[in-house]
């Protein structure tokens, strides 16, 4: 079983880690410009830093739901490829958000596509289960 989904493990695991490096970073911008919690405004450079983590803080959770069902029913090689990008399009979101507000638009199209692609593998898979199980019917063998 472990060898069916340690690709997915991976990168859940790398997912969490970059998400806890862009906490750090709000944590750094509260210092350097002197914003404490519950504060969320200040200056833009901070405004962008603490924007930039929420915004992909709130998108986390769909990412894993996502990448785990493209792993599980369609295929753990090409999700965890496309998790990396998604974790490497976020970073890149990131970086730009904290520079500029127009920095973040093509690593932010980025991960959105790679998004819907997981959206549509996991929904394949889940539909070719379904499928194969209760109906009988391999949608693979008829292509």
């Amino acid at each position: 079983m472990l060898d069916q989904i340690h690709l997915l493990a991976a990168v859940t695991v790398l997912g969490v880690v970059e998400q806890a490096y862009f906490f750090l970073q709000v944590i750094y911008a509260r210092r350097m410009f002197g914003i404490s919690p519950p504060k969320i405004s200040g200056p833009p450079e901070f405004e962008r830093v603490f924007r930039a983590q929420v915004n992909s803080s709130e998108y986390f959770p769909i990412f894993l739901a996502v990448l785990w069902q493209a792993g599980l029913f369609f295929h753990q090689g090409l999700a965890a490829a496309l998790g990396l990008l998604y974790i490497c399009s976020r970073y890149c979101y990131f970086m730009g958000y904290k520079e500029s507000s127009s920095e973040r638009l093509v690593p932010l199209y980025i991960s959105s596509g790679v998004l819907w692609i997981l959206i549509a593998a996991s929904a394949l898979g889940i539909l070719h289960f379904f499928l194969s199980h209760y109906v009988g019917l391999n949608i693979l063998q008829l292509l």
